[in-house]
């Protein structure tokens, strides 16, 4: 069978160089992929596995061998989905939501049935359940600022649990007995200590991602800030430059207000300041001096 169907791969199904497949399969994976199928399979062996381990009574060596075969296909079916699905750019929607389902459930049924056969201490079930449960919350906590990468030590937790719950489905006696139950405390251990990690992660990448926000409308902020500045400055000059207007028509018998105002002016058309600003206070014709006589009787009505 090939990685995936002729579908998926744009209708030749050869892969590209390197055992991957070009860009279309990218944008054509069908749900009907090896990798979706293979998730699908392991739904349906959850329940399976569940009537297998509870025949008759659940203590039947036979049968229990029988549910132990469909929890290791399930296992290796686990394993093989996702590297499938990202070798050969298989990965949709569905297999993102269906395949920690299928995690999720095919552990939870094993716990559970041989905690409720007498098996497996119940607290063991619970701490495991209550991690993998309060992981996944967590995970959809923190979506927005990122995605918490699996780790290594994830990794080897799954395969400690996934170890020991099939250890534990078969009927074992002496030595093995024992072995399977140091292997559960390592998973149990591995369970606590990579959670803690987990929630570490989450909570550092919130805080990353808060900080990350808040310096993104930072320079929005400082922009609004400079440019209610700016407005201020403006306004400023205007009441000053106001101010030296209404200042030279108040007194108009001081020519060093009409000659502090005039500069501007003079600048504004190309004329030299200095020198050539002075003969223009004694010229009486200058709109700075109409305009202060003009606002002469204002100024002298306001004392």
């Amino acid at each position: 069978m090939t990685g995936a169907p002729a579908s998926a791969a744009g209708g030749t199904g050869r892969p590209a160089p390197g055992g991957k497949l070009g860009s279309a399969a990218v944008n054509q994976a069908s749900l009907w992929n090896i990798a979706n199928i293979l998730t699908m399979i392991r739904l349906v062996l959850v329940p399976g596995f569940v009537l297998l381990l509870l025949q008759d009574g659940g203590h039947d060596p036979v049968w229990r061998a029988w549910a132990w075969a469909a929890f290791a296909v399930a296992m290796i079916t686990d394993i093989f989905d996702g590297h499938l699905a990202r070798t050969y750019n298989l990965v949709t929607d569905f297999g993102k939501i269906a395949d920690p389902i299928a995690d999720k459930a095919i552990m939870a049924a094993g716990l559970i049935c041989l905690s409720s056969l007498g098996d497996l201490p119940w607290w063991v079930t619970v701490v495991i359940l209550a991690r993998e449960l309060g992981i996944t919350l967590m995970r959809f906590w923190v979506i927005r600022h990122g995605v918490i990468p699996a780790s290594r030590g994830g990794k080897m937790k799954t395969l400690a649990q996934g170890t020991a719950v099939g250890m534990y489905v078969l009927v074992l006696t002496g030595p093995l007995a024992t072995l399977r139950f140091w292997v559960m405390a390592v998973a149990v251990v591995l369970t606590v200590v990579t959670g803690l990690d987990y929630v570490r992660q989450a909570i550092v990448l919130r805080r990353r991602g808060l900080a990350e926000e808040r310096a993104s409308g930072a320079p929005g902020a400082s922009g609004a800030a400079s440019g209610t500045a700016d407005a201020s400055a403006s306004e400023a000059s205007g009441t000053s430059g106001a101010s030296v207007t209404s200042g030279a028509g108040k007194r108009p018998e001081a020519g060093s207000a009409s000659a502090s105002a005039t500069p501007p002016a003079a600048e504004s058309n190309g004329s030299m300041p200095g020198p050539a600003a002075a003969p223009v206070d004694e010229t009486p014709g200058v709109p700075e001096v109409s305009d202060a006589s003009a606002k002469g009787p204002a100024a002298g009505s306001a004392r």
